[in-house]
Protein backbone atom coordinates (compact mmCIF):
# COMPACT_ATOMS: atom_id res chain seq x y z
CA UNK A 1 0.00 0.00 0.00
CA UNK A 2 2.79 2.45 0.86
CA UNK A 3 4.63 1.59 -2.30
CA UNK A 4 1.55 2.24 -4.41
CA UNK A 5 1.06 5.60 -2.74
CA UNK A 6 4.72 6.70 -3.36
CA UNK A 7 4.48 5.71 -7.04
CA UNK A 8 1.28 7.66 -7.38
CA UNK A 9 2.81 10.66 -5.66
CA UNK A 10 5.85 10.53 -7.95
CA UNK A 11 3.60 10.31 -11.00
CA UNK A 12 1.57 13.30 -9.82
CA UNK A 13 4.77 15.35 -9.31
CA UNK A 14 5.95 14.47 -12.82
CA UNK A 15 2.62 15.48 -14.36
CA UNK A 16 2.65 18.80 -12.48
CA UNK A 17 6.21 19.49 -13.62
CA UNK A 18 5.32 18.79 -17.25
CA UNK A 19 2.29 21.10 -17.02
CA UNK A 20 4.47 23.90 -15.61
CA UNK A 21 7.03 23.42 -18.37
CA UNK A 22 4.27 23.53 -21.02
CA UNK A 23 2.95 26.73 -19.53
CA UNK A 24 6.34 28.46 -19.97
CA UNK A 25 7.12 26.71 -23.30
CA UNK A 26 10.20 25.12 -21.76
CA UNK A 27 9.19 21.56 -22.54
CA UNK A 28 10.31 22.01 -26.13
CA UNK A 29 13.78 23.00 -24.91
CA UNK A 30 14.03 20.02 -22.56
CA UNK A 31 13.21 17.47 -25.26
CA UNK A 32 14.92 19.22 -28.19
CA UNK A 33 18.54 18.13 -28.57
CA UNK A 34 19.24 19.91 -31.84
CA UNK A 35 22.37 22.01 -31.55
CA UNK A 36 23.94 20.00 -28.75
CA UNK A 37 26.52 18.63 -31.16
CA UNK A 38 27.35 22.16 -32.28
CA UNK A 39 27.93 23.24 -28.70
CA UNK A 40 30.18 20.23 -28.09
CA UNK A 41 32.08 21.01 -31.28
CA UNK A 42 32.59 24.61 -30.15
CA UNK A 43 34.16 23.34 -26.93
CA UNK A 44 36.34 20.57 -28.41
CA UNK A 45 37.46 22.10 -31.75
CA UNK A 46 39.91 24.69 -30.33
CA UNK A 47 41.60 21.97 -28.29
CA UNK A 48 41.97 19.73 -31.35
CA UNK A 49 43.34 22.60 -33.43
CA UNK A 50 45.88 23.42 -30.72
CA UNK A 51 47.00 19.78 -30.51
CA UNK A 52 47.28 19.53 -34.29
CA UNK A 53 49.30 22.76 -34.50
CA UNK A 54 51.66 21.67 -31.72
CA UNK A 55 52.22 18.30 -33.39
CA UNK A 56 52.91 19.91 -36.77
CA UNK A 57 55.30 22.45 -35.25
CA UNK A 58 57.22 19.80 -33.33
CA UNK A 59 57.47 17.71 -36.50
CA UNK A 60 58.90 20.65 -38.45
CA UNK A 61 61.42 21.40 -35.68
CA UNK A 62 62.48 17.74 -35.50
CA UNK A 63 62.90 17.62 -39.30
CA UNK A 64 65.08 20.75 -39.29
CA UNK A 65 67.21 19.52 -36.38
CA UNK A 66 67.82 16.09 -37.87
CA UNK A 67 68.61 17.58 -41.29
CA UNK A 68 71.17 19.94 -39.75
CA UNK A 69 72.65 17.20 -37.55
CA UNK A 70 73.09 14.89 -40.55
CA UNK A 71 74.62 17.69 -42.59
CA UNK A 72 77.10 18.50 -39.79
CA UNK A 73 77.94 14.80 -39.47
CA UNK A 74 78.61 14.57 -43.22
CA UNK A 75 80.86 17.64 -43.06
CA UNK A 76 82.84 16.23 -40.15
CA UNK A 77 83.12 12.83 -41.82
CA UNK A 78 84.42 14.54 -44.97
CA UNK A 79 87.11 16.32 -42.97
CA UNK A 80 88.30 13.32 -40.98
CA UNK A 81 88.46 10.70 -43.74
CA UNK A 82 90.31 12.49 -46.54
CA UNK A 83 93.71 14.15 -46.80
CA UNK A 84 92.67 17.74 -46.82
CA UNK A 85 94.40 21.07 -46.71
CA UNK A 86 93.52 24.37 -45.04
CA UNK A 87 90.99 25.21 -47.79
CA UNK A 88 88.98 22.07 -47.15
CA UNK A 89 87.14 23.85 -44.33
CA UNK A 90 85.39 25.85 -47.04
CA UNK A 91 84.57 22.62 -48.88
CA UNK A 92 83.14 21.11 -45.68
CA UNK A 93 81.00 24.21 -45.10
CA UNK A 94 79.66 23.93 -48.65
CA UNK A 95 78.98 20.23 -48.04
CA UNK A 96 77.03 21.04 -44.88
CA UNK A 97 74.95 23.81 -46.46
CA UNK A 98 74.46 22.66 -50.05
CA UNK A 99 75.12 18.93 -49.91
CA UNK A 100 78.12 19.19 -52.28
CA UNK A 101 81.65 20.59 -51.97
CA UNK A 102 81.23 22.92 -54.96
CA UNK A 103 78.59 24.98 -53.17
CA UNK A 104 76.10 24.84 -56.02
CA UNK A 105 72.34 24.52 -55.81
CA UNK A 106 70.01 25.62 -53.10
CA UNK A 107 70.67 25.21 -49.36
CA UNK A 108 69.33 22.12 -47.61
CA UNK A 109 67.15 24.34 -45.41
CA UNK A 110 65.86 27.81 -46.15
CA UNK A 111 67.91 30.40 -44.28
CA UNK A 112 71.02 28.25 -43.87
CA UNK A 113 74.29 29.88 -44.98
CA UNK A 114 77.97 28.91 -44.92
CA UNK A 115 78.63 31.71 -42.43
CA UNK A 116 76.59 29.76 -39.86
CA UNK A 117 78.86 26.70 -40.10
CA UNK A 118 81.97 26.63 -37.91
CA UNK A 119 84.79 24.15 -38.48
CA UNK A 120 87.17 23.85 -35.53
CA UNK A 121 90.23 21.59 -35.69
CA UNK A 122 91.90 20.90 -32.35
CA UNK A 123 95.28 22.34 -33.39
CA UNK A 124 96.29 25.79 -34.56
CA UNK A 125 98.01 24.53 -37.74
CA UNK A 126 94.78 24.24 -39.76
CA UNK A 127 94.12 20.51 -40.15
CA UNK A 128 97.74 19.38 -40.10
CA UNK A 129 98.14 16.66 -37.53
CA UNK A 130 101.52 15.66 -36.10
CA UNK A 131 102.67 12.06 -36.52
CA UNK A 132 100.90 9.65 -34.13
CA UNK A 133 98.74 12.27 -32.41
CA UNK A 134 95.02 11.87 -33.02
CA UNK A 135 93.17 15.13 -33.48
CA UNK A 136 89.51 15.96 -33.52
CA UNK A 137 87.49 18.12 -35.84
CA UNK A 138 84.34 19.85 -34.65
CA UNK A 139 81.65 21.00 -37.07
CA UNK A 140 78.87 23.07 -35.56
CA UNK A 141 75.98 25.10 -36.88
CA UNK A 142 75.22 28.29 -34.98
CA UNK A 143 72.79 31.11 -35.58
CA UNK A 144 70.14 29.05 -37.38
CA UNK A 145 66.63 29.65 -36.07
CA UNK A 146 63.61 27.44 -36.47
CA UNK A 147 60.90 29.85 -37.62
CA UNK A 148 57.49 28.84 -36.38
CA UNK A 149 54.49 28.77 -38.71
CA UNK A 150 52.20 29.97 -35.94
CA UNK A 151 52.78 33.52 -34.72
CA UNK A 152 52.28 33.36 -30.98
CA UNK A 153 53.01 37.08 -30.61
CA UNK A 154 50.20 37.93 -33.02
CA UNK A 155 47.74 35.69 -31.21
CA UNK A 156 48.53 37.18 -27.80
CA UNK A 157 49.07 40.80 -28.96
CA UNK A 158 52.52 40.82 -27.40
CA UNK A 159 55.61 41.12 -29.58
CA UNK A 160 57.94 39.66 -26.94
CA UNK A 161 56.49 36.15 -27.32
CA UNK A 162 57.98 33.98 -30.03
CA UNK A 163 58.14 30.31 -30.89
CA UNK A 164 61.39 30.70 -32.84
CA UNK A 165 64.05 28.39 -31.40
CA UNK A 166 67.79 28.32 -32.01
CA UNK A 167 68.90 25.04 -33.58
CA UNK A 168 72.55 24.29 -32.75
CA UNK A 169 73.72 20.79 -33.69
CA UNK A 170 77.43 20.03 -33.45
CA UNK A 171 79.54 16.98 -34.25
CA UNK A 172 83.06 16.16 -33.07
CA UNK A 173 84.99 13.37 -34.79
CA UNK A 174 88.50 12.02 -34.42
CA UNK A 175 90.80 12.77 -37.35
CA UNK A 176 91.55 9.38 -38.85
CA UNK A 177 94.63 10.21 -40.96
CA UNK A 178 97.46 10.67 -38.50
CA UNK A 179 100.25 11.12 -41.05
CA UNK A 180 101.49 14.64 -41.69
CA UNK A 181 100.22 16.43 -44.76
CA UNK A 182 102.58 16.67 -47.72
Amino acid sequence: MIRKFSNTYARIRKIRLLRRLRRFHLLALVRNEAGVQLAELAIVLPIFILLFAATAEFGRYFYEYTTLAKAARNGARYLVTAKVDCNSGKDAKNLVVYGNTAGTGSPLLEGLATSQVTVTPNDADCLGVPQGVPATVKVEITGFQHKSIFNLAGLLNNSSYSLNINVKPSVTMRYLLTTPLV
